[in-house]
């Protein structure tokens, strides 16, 4: 339960604009193409364990980061290892997996169905 409170609060900075090394850049594309709003928050902290822990994104929330965006998908990554919290991350690590998160997303999403 407490690796769940620390995802949530992971994902509240994720999302926060408070961010004291976030780039005005980032600011100004979440801003434009109001990203902050676009997904739910589980399919957030599915998205989030994906690119940032090891773990697996459904395919509902395949859906919605879709939905999302490539631009906000992104934007979001890039800001929060701007975040002091992850200094000890690897960026090359984190965004090689944010690109693979986004690429098996499409790759489910554009996939023929079985049940059809």
């Amino acid at each position: 339960m407490a690796s769940l409170n620390v995802y949530s609060a992971l994902v509240v900075l994720f999302f926060t604009r408070a961010a004291a090394m976030a780039t005005k850049e980032n600011d100004q594309i979440i801003k434009d193409n109001n990203c902050k709003t676009k997904m739910g928050m589980p399919c957030v902290l599915e998205a989030f364990t994906s690119i940032f822990k090891t773990g697996t994104i459904s395919s509902k929330c395949c859906d919605e980061l879709v939905g999302f965006g490539k631009v906000c998908h992104t934007t979001l990554a890039k800001r929060s290892l701007e975040n002091p919290l992850f200094k000890d991350l690897s960026p090359a690590r984190n965004i090689a997996k944010s690109i693979q998160t986004w690429n098996n997303c499409l790759a489910l999403i554009d996939s023929p169905s079985l049940s059809a």
